[in-house]
């Protein structure tokens, strides 16, 4: 199975871009979440590659304890500022798919989002069976645009970014035709038991928040462009200048959790 080479600091300078610049997911995932799970006060959840930590923030009203694990400082440190804003405990730690061990213990529930793509998906789901409790659950969290009207910028938004990515090779191996989705991934895992949940949200932003989620991406971060910087974001605004109403754009978004359990025994 294809593997993207481990690189713990490509979202340093994306960062401080990330929350202003990524579509939010909608918060009626996640009590979907805990209640499609049974997630109770008396669980653990852990939120794997958990960057500013939105999942994790979000999980916690559900949960007994909540532990988010991340190799970027950079997103820790946004991510603890985040909890703290929103009044609730989680637990941070440095480190990657590639510490997973019993000295975390054990989980209800193991999240991602955004994050699976950058790992060992084999070797994580291995790991994750000897974490995750018997009922427990590998929860994929991710969102799109679907195709309606309101998103007919988003196409020319993303081929934009695309295009300053060009010669990235992981995002070379993530287009490849040897990549393997995650469905398929799971479904030759432990947790091939699998059911998704989702949320469609129409939201107005500031088309401002098109240049934050340019610079949030692994690809088009500000240590990644150095001074192409200025030039994508004259190419956004002149792109965008032609589907905002009074700086503002719609867009349409699907919240998903792809939920991935251990087959029912007999």
């Amino acid at each position: 199975m294809t593997t993207i080479p481990y690189m713990p600091r490509r979202f340093r300078t994306a960062a401080a871009h990330y929350l202003q610049g990524r579509p939010p997911y909608a918060a009626g995932l996640f009590p979907r979440i805990a209640r499609t799970c049974g997630l109770g006060r008396d669980h653990r959840v852990l939120d794997l590659g958990c960057g500013p930590g939105q999942i994790a923030v979000a999980l916690a009203p559900f949960a007994g304890e909540v532990v988010g694990i991340d190799p970027e400082p950079e997103m820790l440190a946004v991510a603890a500022e985040t909890a703290e804003r929103s009044g609730v405990r989680v637990t941070w730690h440095r480190g990657s798919s590639y510490d997973l061990g019993p000295q975390f213990g054990r989980f209800r529930l193991v999240t991602m989002g955004r994050s699976f793509h950058w790992m060992d998906r084999a070797e994580t789901l291995r790991r994750l069976d000897g974490m995750i409790d018997p009922e427990g659950a590998v929860v994929l969290i991710h969102d799109i645009h679907p195709k309606v009207p309101d998103n007919r910028w988003a196409k020319p938004f993303h081929e934009l970014i695309e295009g300053y990515g060009e010669g990235d090779s992981a995002r070379a191996m993530l287009r490849s035709s040897e990549w393997l989705n995650h469905t398929a991934v799971l479904l030759d895992s432990p947790f091939s038991r699998l059911e998704e949940v989702a949320v469609i949200e129409r939201r107005r932003i500031p088309t401002e928040m098109l240049v934050d989620r340019a610079l949030s991406t692994s690809v088009t971060a500000p240590e990644r462009l150095g001074d192409r910087v200025t030039a994508l974001i004259a190419e956004i605004e002149g792109l965008m200048a032609e589907y905002e109403t009074d700086g503002m754009v719609t867009e349409v978004v699907t919240s998903s959790a792809l939920i991935a359990r251990r087959p029912e025994t007999d």
